[in-house]
């Protein structure tokens, strides 16, 4: 080994030269480093940086929003006014986040970096929709980004997890909506909402979940994508 016989020049080999490293200024308010090499891979560890966690804080906030303008729309699932709004934006922001930590977490175990950021055209349209009295709304701040060295059976599992937790949720509260409580609209709410986001982001097209799972098992793809219309559906049915 060199570290045995006292190369000359030797630190140049233990440190990483500045020249290695370059500053990538984009037309955004975020600066990317840019490091040139393997990134080292550090499975099994899940971590929040400061920054992400004031990302989450402000999507967060807009997903609320987005539960509580729901109000307008209280005729259609009964009850009193203020319950409904805290009940939408509970089901809804819950939903949205554990499936951006399912993406997040399921990447940071695999060894890769992922953290949650914000969008300029997801916040502003979450924002809009946010204060229009529709029934669809088009939740989406920001997405978990995913950087390193990733196979496609990676990217497939990576993005299978978020929709997988919408299925799970929205079969949960469906069972839910069955057992006898005045609450009962909750649950099927619960039960659509996630059902909804399961479909939507099933679909496969463009940077969709549903297109990198379509390429890494079409099986996989077929069967969630079902499931979820069948949720979606069953719940739909029971609200109208």
């Amino acid at each position: 080994m060199p570290e045995n016989h006292n190369c000359p020049r030797m630190e140049l080999a233990r440190a990483q030269r500045q020249e290695d490293t370059m500053v990538v200024q984009v037309p955004t308010s975020y600066e990317y480093k840019v490091t040139y090499g393997q990134p080292r891979r550090t499975t099994g560890h899940v971590y929040f940086s400061p920054k992400e966690l004031k990302h989450l804080a402000v999507a967060v906030l807009l997903v609320i929003g987005v539960g509580v303008s729901y109000v307008l729309l209280a005729d259609g699932f009964g009850g009193d006014l203020i319950l409904v709004a805290s009940a939408s934006a509970a089901v809804l922001t819950a939903s949205f986040f554990v499936h951006e930590m399912a993406h997040k977490i399921t990447a940071q175990k695999r060894g890769l970096w992922a953290e949650f950021r914000l969008t300029l055209w997801g916040s502003l349209l979450t924002a809009v929709f946010m204060i229009l009295p529709v029934f669809f709304k088009i939740i989406s701040p920001g997405a978990v980004m995913i950087s390193g060295p990733a196979s496609n059976n990676d990217i497939g599992k990576i993005s299978i997890a978020g929709p997988i937790t919408n299925i799970i949720f929205a079969s949960v509260f469906l069972a839910a909506a069955f057992v006898p409580t005045p609450i009962y609209w909750v649950f099927v709410a619960g039960a659509f909402i996630n059902g909804y986001i399961a479909v939507f982001n099933l679909i496969p097209i463009g940077i969709l979940d549903g297109y990198k799972i379509f390429n890494w098992n079409k099986t996989v793809w077929a069967v969630t994508f079902a499931l979820s219309v069948v949720l979606t559906a069953a719940s739909y049915i029971i609200i109208y």
